[in-house]
């Protein structure tokens, strides 16, 4: 058993590997939330579990509210809802199949969607908490039930119904609808059981129970055919009510282990028509136990595999899964395997009809040969057959021929263990087969021998001509099913002729080949049964429709609805417009998918002529509407298109048709029973239609095919022919138009040459303007630049004297300001003195009689003194000169620095003006050379056309002396055919043909000389040319370089001349600082030292 953590995963796989269920308990897989990387308390335990509708997932409710899906078809587990609470109860099978019920702990119905995850309704309305929910079979009413009280629901509207209410002594303990009926049970915790009708609500029957059987009934279960309810409580002990007598019909003891009952639940079975026979038994142990109701027998039990945990809770498939899923104590939820567990469930029952073997008669023979073989006598049975002694044994029984031919559906030796009777019930109690069921109960009723070889070798006969373009007739979306019906139809037309033929047979086909496209040999076999069974006498007519079977379908519909068949004679509606085309496509164009499968399951069923039933049944049930019908092409339409019709209906009434059908119209006359396909290598001859007129039919397609591939390659060869001829047309219309092309855009070369040489001259023209008008504007600029270069040096000179001037009188400033300050210095000095000379004179005035002496000595000192000031002045004087002189020579230094920076300065000008004129010079050279070189080859060019044009004339003045000599031979000639003609002197006209011819020779021989010496002058013409061409290019040459030389010697010249004058204005520059050095200025006489 494989074990699956979901915590914390919202969807996944419920199983890793192939489900290998555990042998002993069945158990597949183990499904839990281990709490791992969950807070405390918060572990998650499975509760309630239900199955959906078709027994394929599994709806299971957590303590926390959590809603998990399971596919156990494809494998898959989602969580579609949080409810936030506890769920008490769950349940599935609404009409909407995607929808689903939950009780909640709050008392409180909630309605949610498996796709959308959204909630649909909330319903309220009881006062405790809902333990159970019941869902009618119709999916439209449920009922919940709590501890007080039970509601009925809309589940259309979700709106409550009704209300039971009860009193508080005696609880309810659960009310729940009875399967197949429309009755609703209500048990009580008094072992009360009241039945009701659901339409009207009232009361219909009572269980009653003695008082000394009471068991405190707890747990319920019904069959699914309505007829046994099960009740179980505190006791070991089961009430089984026969719900047809309304009495306790049974009381079964379970073994010693169980205590109380908590829960009973019925397992479905396929084949027991819904009274089912096991019952799983849940009790206080936590052990399920599954019993058979008829032998009380233990089949199985489950049980969990840790001792300490119990199974609280069972689910099981109401119709006929193959699982069952429990839930335990532990909040696991178990999913188990019931063919692991029991085998014998949902097989197949064994045959109906069983003979006595007379096992004892052949114990006496064996014994009588063995006696006679050992030499002793046998002991004779007496020949009246009274004696009884032996052992009953069961085999099957083979009916006769006559019943076979009869009802050769009564027979229950069908494959695969399946008796016809059995699904016979099943088909009048569901008015269909399972729909999981349904493909193998055909295969099994029509005993197909699934001939392997014979289908493989028609295979191998590849495509059928008729099926080839199918594609074009029928188109199909899907690739593979158009490959499926291309090769079963191509399989029907190798196996016999006449389905190649008939263009309804694709009709016929393709519902069958949809169903089993995925068993091409199932598929072929099931379309050959109905072709050689249900298509009976329909191919005898060919080409028109099967009058005979139409006829039958008339007969009946008149004998059960002349009405109508007046109706249809009246406006000329036959049965080719009624009939035939619901026979043509087996009903399959009028009805849905799972309305002509149900149809198809009774049509199976029954005896061959059930579908002419069904023919004129969808007439009768579409009565109202075609009796309001007037015009054919609405009926056309009618019978070609669905319509509003009820197919349980029509079933019905084919059923009510078949069986009040007098014997002398009834279809059974003219078809034969059923004849299953026999086994072998080979399929039964088909051969039930007019095989001249299919023969002869096939001659004239094989005639036609032939003729129209003859036709064909007539008319590929025409289309050959003709697209050659077009080809060569377009090729020569393409040279025409390309030739035609060339020569407008030679012609249009020679207009745009002679263009060009109109705008070459005109350029040319209008260059040598330009050039002239070039020079002069550069001699202008040239006389421009001059003048600007001189103006500037002007300007230049002048700023440069007037800086000078600013400088020296900045000079001059500067010394008399310093004079200014040293002047005041010794007026400060001279005052500083007096005040000295004051302050000792009054010092001396009032020690003079006390300093008499030091008097003298200040005499002698300021004598000193005086002497010492005077010798200082001279030195200062002597310094003031030399502080001049120092002046005087920065002053020229700084005259000089000038001059050398403004000769640098007109020294650099005059470079780039002389290099600006070399560039100018060269760009003058280059286009000289250029013009020359033109002019050259334009000399050339005339040249060469001159000497063309001499020889061109040369040439034709000798053609012309050749033509001239030429009719001068051809007349002498003439001349000569007339002389010999009347001379008639042969020897003389031999003469002169050898005269004329040498005249010719020497003719001939002239021209040879002159051609020669045309050649000659020609080579001389040629070489003067190159000759003077040569010369011409070298005497271009030379100019350009004469003319270069002369440019750069003129550029040498001009700086040489513009050097001198600069170095002269440089000289006369320093004369005049020198003059004006040695003229001062006037405000230096005005200063004087104070």
């Amino acid at each position: 058993m494989q074990v699956r953590d979901v915590t914390g995963e919202t969807s996944g796989k419920i199983w890793h590997r192939k489900p290998a269920p555990t042998s002993g308990n069945g158990a597949i897989v183990s499904v839990l939330h281990s709490g791992d990387g969950v807070k405390t308390g918060r572990r998650r335990r499975f509760l309630k579990a239900t199955f959906n509708q078709s027994g394929e997932r599994v709806l299971a409710a957590d303590h926390l509210g959590g809603i998990y899906v399971f596919d156990l078809m494809k494998n898959r587990f989602s969580k579609v809802q949080s409810c936030g609470q506890s769920c008490t109860a769950i349940a599935s099978g609404l009409r909407r199949m995607n929808e689903y019920l939950v009780g909640l702990a709050d008392s409180s119905v909630k309605c949610y969607t498996t796709d959308s995850k959204e909630m649909v309704s909330w319903m309220r309305g009881h006062d405790s908490a809902i333990h159970s929910i019941s869902v009618h079979g119709s999916g439209r009413y449920a009922i919940t039930t709590s501890r007080d009280t039970a509601q009925l629901w809309n589940l259309d509207t979700f709106e409550r119904i009704r209300k039971l209410n009860v009193k508080s002594k005696v609880p309810i303990q659960k009310v729940f609808f009875l399967p197949i009926s429309n009755t609703i049970l209500t048990c009580f915790t008094d072992d009360s059981i009241f039945g009701w009708e659901t339409d009207n609500f009232e009361w219909k029957y009572k269980l009653e129970c003695s008082s000394q059987h009471r068991i405190g009934y707890k747990a319920f279960s019904a069959t699914k055919d309505g007829k046994l309810l099960v009740c179980g409580g505190k006791s070991n002990l089961l009430h089984v009510y026969s719900l047809t007598s309304h009495q306790l019909s049974q009381v079964i003891k379970m073994p010693n282990e169980v205590q109380s009952v908590k829960q009973l639940e019925f397992l479905a079975d396929k084949f027991d028509a819904g009274a089912n026979k096991v019952l799983g038994v849940l009790s206080q142990d936590g052990v399920a136990r599954f019993i058979n109701v008829d032998t009380c027998q233990v089949l199985f039990e489950l049980r969990c595999n840790d001792p300490r945990d119990k199974i609280i809770h069972v689910c099981v498939d109401g119709e006929g899964g193959d699982h069952i899923v429990a839930s335990t104590d532990a909040g696991k939820m178990i999913i188990y395997s019931i063919r692991a567990l029991d085998a014998q469930l949902n097989a197949a029952p064994g045959p109906l009809v069983k003979v006595v073997k007379d096992v004892w008669k052949r114990k006496s023979l064996r014994s009588q040969s063995e006696t006679d073989a050992s030499g002793q006598r046998s002991t004779k049975r007496p020949p009246n057959g009274n004696v009884s002694t032996g052992r009953i044994m069961a085999r099957k029984l083979k009916p006769s021929k006559e019943i076979l031919q009869t009802h050769p559906h009564t027979q229950s030796d069908l494959p695969h263990g399946l008796s016809l009777p059995k699904l016979r019930r099943i088909l009048r109690g569901y008015g269909e087969y399972p729909e999981k069921y349904r493909l193998f109960i055909w295969r099994s009723i029509l005993k197909l021998p699934e001939n392997q070889t014979a289908f493989s070798s028609l295979l191998d006969k590849g495509t059928h001509l008729a099926y080839a373009s199918i594609q074009e007739k029928f188109p199909v979306k899907s690739g593979k099913l158009l490959r499926v019906m291309q090769r079963v139809l191509s399989s029907l037309a190798h196996w016999s002729v006449i389905f190649s033929e008939l263009d309804y047979i694709p009709l016929i086909s393709f519902p069958f080949i949809k169903l089993f496209q995925n068993n091409h040999l199932v598929c072929f076999e099931i379309i050959a049964t109905i072709l050689t069974n249900w298509c009976q006498h329909w191919f005898e007519f060919y080409p028109n429709p099967p009058i005979n079977v139409l006829s039958l379908v008339e007969n009946v519909l008149s004998h059960h609805d002349k009405e109508l068949l007046q109706h249809f004679v009246k406006y000329n509606v036959t049965t080719q417009i009624y009939a035939w085309p619901l026979m043509q496509t087996l009903l399959s164009e009028v009805l849905t998918r799972d309305e002509w499968l149900r149809l198809f399951d009774n049509v199976f069923t029954n005896h061959p002529s059930f579908l002419i039933y069904c023919v004129v049944a969808y007439s009768i049930c579409s009565r109202s509407a075609l009796l309001r019908t007037r015009q054919t092409e609405d009926f056309t339409y009618f019978f070609h298109h669905r319509n509003a019709l009820d197919i349980g209906a029509v079933i019905s009434e084919a059923y009510r048709l078949s069986e009040s059908t007098p014997a002398n119209i009834d279809p059974r006359k003219s078809m034969d029973g059923f004849e299953p396909l026999p086994m072998g290598e080979t399929y039964p001859i088909f051969n039930k239609y007019p095989k001249f007129i299919v023969d002869y039919q096939a001659q004239e397609r094989e005639r036609i095919r032939k003729d129209e591939l003859e036709y064909l390659r007539e008319k590929h060869i025409a289309t050959e022919l003709s697209e050659q001829m077009l080809d060569r047309k377009l090729h020569e219309d393409t040279w025409y138009r390309r030739k035609e092309m060339l020569e407008d855009a030679e012609e249009e070369r020679r207009k745009l040459l002679i263009e060009e040489e109109r705008k070459l001259v005109d350029q040319r023209k209008k260059l040598s303007a330009m050039k002239r008008e070039l020079r002069v504007r550069e001699l202008q600029l040239l006389d421009k630049s001059r003048m600007r270069f001189v103006d500037h040096q002007q300007t230049m000179k002048e700023i440069e004297i007037k800086r000078l001037e600013e400088e020296l009188d900045r000079k001059a400033m500067l010394r008399n300001e310093e004079i200014s300050a040293t002047v005041e210095d010794v007026e400060v000095k001279g005052l500083e003195l007096e005040a000295n000379r004051a302050s000792l004179e009054q010092q001396m005035a009032r020690e003079q009689s006390e300093l008499e002496d030091k008097i003298r000595a200040d005499i002698n000192r300021r004598r000193r003194l005086a002497d010492i000031e005077n010798k200082m002045n001279e030195k200062l004087k002597d310094e003031r000169i030399d502080i001049k002189k120092t002046k005087e020579l920065e002053q020229d230094l700084a005259s000089v620095e000038l001059k050398n920076n403004a000769l640098r300065h007109h020294t650099q000008a005059a470079k780039s003006l002389l290099h600006s004129d070399i560039e100018r010079e060269k760009v003058l050279a280059t286009s000289l050379s250029r013009n020359i070189e033109n002019l050259r080859k334009q000399r050339e060019i005339n040249t060469r056309l001159e000497q063309l044009r001499l020889n061109k004339e040369e040439e034709l003045s000798t053609n012309r002396n050749r033509l001239r000599y030429l009719e001068d031979v051809r007349n002498e000639g003439d001349e000569r055919r007339a002389r010999m003609l009347q001379d008639r002197d042969l020897g003389e006209s031999r003469r002169r043909i050898e005269e004329s011819e040498k005249r010719m020779e020497e003719h001939i021989g002239r021209l040879r000389e002159e051609h020669t010496q045309q050649q000659l002058n020609r080579s001389a013409a040629e070489d003067r040319m190159t000759a003077v061409s040569n010369k011409m290019c070298l005497n271009d040459v030379s100019d350009i370089e004469d003319s270069v030389q002369w440019s750069l010697d003129r550029s040498r010249g001009n700086l040489r001349t513009e050097e001198r004058h600069l170095m002269d204005e440089v000289r006369n520059l320093r004369q005049r600082l020198v003059s004006q050095r040695k003229t001062p200025r006037k405000y230096f006489s005005t200063n004087r030292w104070r």
